[in-house]
């Protein structure tokens, strides 16, 4: 016959298995594929910066035929 456990191992054991299964959580939401989001730019080059436009396309205000 099984040994009987106080109320207070029982509540010490659902807290430990709560926990670890949080933690299982969390490590599986973070461990996604990372290539998913695209890659960095590569070493050299950057983004456009805010207000910028990007190469080969005209500035804000300016049109498409200046620029040909």
């Amino acid at each position: 016959m099984p040994v009987r456990t106080r109320a207070a191992e029982r509540y010490a054991r659902a807290v430990a298995a709560a926990l670890a299964a949080v933690a299982c959580l969390l490590l599986a939401a973070n461990a996604g594929p990372t290539a998913a989001a695209g890659s960095p730019a590569p070493a050299g080059e950057s983004a456009p910066r805010l207000g910028e436009p990007a190469l080969g396309e005209p500035a804000l205000g300016e049109s498409a035929s200046v620029h040909r």
